[in-house]
């Protein structure tokens, strides 16, 4: 009899955990789609085919082919990138508590935050619309003006100028991995970190002007009080880790797009060379 209760109790004690983190593991997932991942990878896998041109011009020779494209193309596969994203959000996120997450993500003004999120990343791809924005930035950098300041608040709550600059960083650092892999290029770690290093302050620079562009163009149309609800959640627990999972998953996705870029564009290299 006391064996039979033991048996039970060990079982429910495998279990609960189980089902907890399956819980918790459907709730992050909730929340991902509440901020909008599927749409945001979608936008990143244009920015990145746009980007795969300009790279063609520089480094292959013949530029853009239809077979560089399709490279591309295939590294920039959104459900690949979905899948990864999410894997390194919930091993960052851990057991932190999603339900105010959702709560704010689920309903007004969040939700609508996240559309105006979205727009603004899927408007900057076009160049013109860019160079406005940082115009615009440009024009009341150092100032006093309210918005700046309030913008200014969100970014140092949660670091994201250096965040957004070590993950530019990384990326760069394994795209030189990946030409060295795929033998195009001839240089040790030490060569490749003295060359990344070597753009850190140029990389800031362009790094925070877009950021700020960006921001400026999402969260402009907000109200005083839902710019400052928003700056307050993303400065609480809950949304400090929700950020900061959100950065260590896409360096994740970012830093093994960078290394096939490199290793893709190494091999067209060395077949353009033979």
């Amino acid at each position: 009899m006391h064996l039979r209760l033991v048996a039970c109790l060990s079982v429910m004690t495998i279990f609960a955990p189980l089902c907890a983190s399956a819980e918790q593991g459907e709730e992050t997932n909730a929340l991902l789609d509440a901020l909008g991942l599927p749409e945001i990878v979608g936008i990143m896998r244009e920015e990145g085919m746009s980007y795969g041109q300009e790279m063609a011009m520089d480094l292959i020779p013949g530029g853009a082919t239809k077979r560089w494209m399709d490279e591309v193309s295939a590294i920039y596969d959104t459900d690949t990138m979905e899948n990864v994203v999410r894997h390194g959000f919930a091993e960052s996120f851990g057991d932190t508590d999603p339900a105010p997450l959702l709560e704010y993500f689920r309903t007004a003004p969040g939700d609508g935050i996240v559309d105006k999120e979205l727009a603004a990343r899927r408007a900057l791809i076009d160049d013109g619309v860019e160079g406005a924005a940082r115009e615009a930035f440009n024009q009341i950098d150092g100032s006093s003006d309210p918005r700046l300041g309030q913008i200014t608040r969100f970014v140092q709550a949660n670091d994201l100028v250096n965040e957004n600059v070590v993950g530019a960083l990384n990326a760069s650092y394994q795209f030189y991995i990946g030409l060295v892999d795929g033998g195009a290029l001839e240089m040790s770690e030490d060569d490749i970190l003295t060359e990344v290093w070597a753009s850190e302050p140029e990389t800031r620079a362009d790094t925070r002007e877009w950021l700020y562009a960006y921001l400026l163009l999402a969260y402009g149309p907000l109200t005083d009080r839902e710019m400052r609800d928003y700056v307050k959640l993303s400065g609480s627990p809950e949304g400090k880790a929700m950020n900061r999972a959100l950065f260590e998953a896409f360096n994740g996705m970012y830093d093994g797009i960078s290394y096939a870029l490199g290793r893709a564009a190494a091999q067209q290299m060395m077949a353009q060379d033979l």
